[in-house]
């Protein structure tokens, strides 16, 4: 499956400025795969799992010279390291904390080799020991988006249309817009997990992607002790389960339980997002950019990392989507929501962190709320997501009156592309437009 951010780490390579890259995201997306394609393009490739092989711990612990640990690893390897010609790779770098501090001598010392490190759990790991600031380059990695499930699926044509319309005055062919109504059904059920991608491609046999999605939800669930720890397992697990069913809401602590006070929830939450399996959606007033210095604490919402990992948990049929999709989107408009959030951070820059914000106004008499907020340069772009092909736009346009740095509204729906008016109307497979110069 190839993955659109190769083209950054290729980039990367070429760069004579480059810095040692560290590549984050949850468990399983994909780090290691990626990075193992990627070192198919030099002469050499060295692979080193701190997690599969702890006693090369020690090489770090020595001293911190670039030189001598390269001369070590190649010992072990039995093979040489070259720079300019082999791709150092440092997986699972969270359990050497060692290594993540060797990081700023490579650069500073032997720049000349590429050095790539990735970690499950690495942000629990940078928030001890302090990134060493300006001496690496990060890079962030999500679940496949639907334009890379096209891709993975043989899909390039269609996913072409969706990047270059010809005339974004045309509607896409009848018979293409359903077809690719059809695809986001299939990636909706699949979700963008690799192994379940791959399950899908190779079989169409839904019952082995549930059976990776619960796999993975386990997998998750078995990670909450190494960064809770077993007083504060049961509190995470506790989040972890609510997240779904309060999807699309406000979170409220109290709706997560009763018996247990917010305080000591919202570490567990907090740990969540660290780990990225969730995503927290913060309230912006949303004046001017940036978009995060309007943020209220008390309102927000939670996504987590996969759309199926999420309708696992709820033990919701996933085969309606691939029986009629159409019909699907109408009736799960929470699931449609998450899925627009989580396609606008796999297509956000990856060298920064995603973010995701939303607007509401709370009042007897007019509340109104705007499911996702963006910033395009000085702008602020509100986001509906419709999932029937109809609904009401009172509150995107109020937000439109309101807010002097907004011009333009999106509407993501099942309807083909509409983009006439302060209102520009895109299909749900179309999320991807929100970088592009037309957004």
């Amino acid at each position: 499956m190839k993955r659109d951010i190769l083209s950054n780490l290729e980039s990367w390579r070429k760069s004579k400025r480059r810095k040692p890259i560290m590549l984050r995201g949850a468990r399983q997306v994909g780090k290691s795969y990626l990075i193992r394609e990627f070192g198919q393009s030099f002469d050499h490739f060295a692979e080193i799992n701190f997690e599969f092989s702890p006693r090369l711990i020690s090489v770090f612990e020595k001293d911190l010279d670039p030189v001598r640990i390269v001369r070590d690893l190649s010992l072990f390897l039995g093979e040489q390291i070259v720079p300019e010609k082999t791709l150092l790779f440092l997986d699972e770098i969270q359990e050497c904390p060692k290594a993540i501090t060797a990081l700023r001598y490579f650069y500073e010392k032997l720049p000349e080799l590429h050095v790539v490190s990735a970690g499950s759990l690495v942000d629990f790991a940078l928030e001890e020991i302090g990134i060493p600031v300006g001496r690496i380059d990060f890079l962030h990695l999500y679940p496949l988006s639907f334009l890379e499930f096209l891709t993975a699926k043989g899909y390039d044509q269609l996913r072409v249309e969706i990047e270059n319309p010809p005339d974004l005055a045309k509607e896409l062919p009848a018979l293409a817009h359903k077809k690719l109504l059809d695809l986001l059904g299939e990636y909706l059920a699949v979700g963008g997990m690799p192994e379940a991608v791959e399950a899908w491609v190779e079989s169409e046999d839904l019952k082995q992607c549930t059976a990776v999605h619960k796999s993975l939800v386990q997998a998750f669930r078995q990670d909450f002790v190494k960064y809770a720890g077993r007083v504060q397992q049961n509190h995470v697990e506790m989040v972890f389960s609510a997240i779904p069913r309060l999807l699309g809401r406000k979170f409220v602590f109290h709706s997560v339980t009763p018996d247990v006070r917010s305080r000591t929830l919202r570490p567990a939450l907090e740990l969540l997002a660290k780990a990225q399996v969730a995503h927290i959606v913060n309230h912006s007033a949303s004046n001017g950019v940036p978009l995060g210095a309007e943020v209220n604490p008390r309102l927000f919402k939670v996504l987590l990392l996969d759309v199926a990992l999420t309708q696992t948990l709820l033990g919701i049929d996933l085969g309606k989507w691939i029986l009629d999709a159409s019909s699907a989107i109408a009736n799960r408009g929470e699931i449609i929501e998450a899925f627009v959030g989580q396609e606008m951070l796999a297509y956000g820059a990856p060298d920064i962190k995603g973010e995701l914000f939303y607007w509401v106004r709370e009042k007897r008499s007019s509340s109104a709320e705007i499911d996702y907020v963006a910033a395009q340069g000085p702008d602020i772009i509100p986001i509906e997501v419709k999932a029937g092909v109809s609904g009401s736009t009172k509150s995107l346009h109020q937000f439109l009156k309101t807010k002097t740095a907004t011009r333009q509204g999106i509407v993501f729906s099942a309807q083909p592309f509409d983009p006439c008016g302060p209102v520009l109307h895109y299909p749900l497979y179309a999320v991807s437009r929100l970088t592009s110069n037309e957004a």
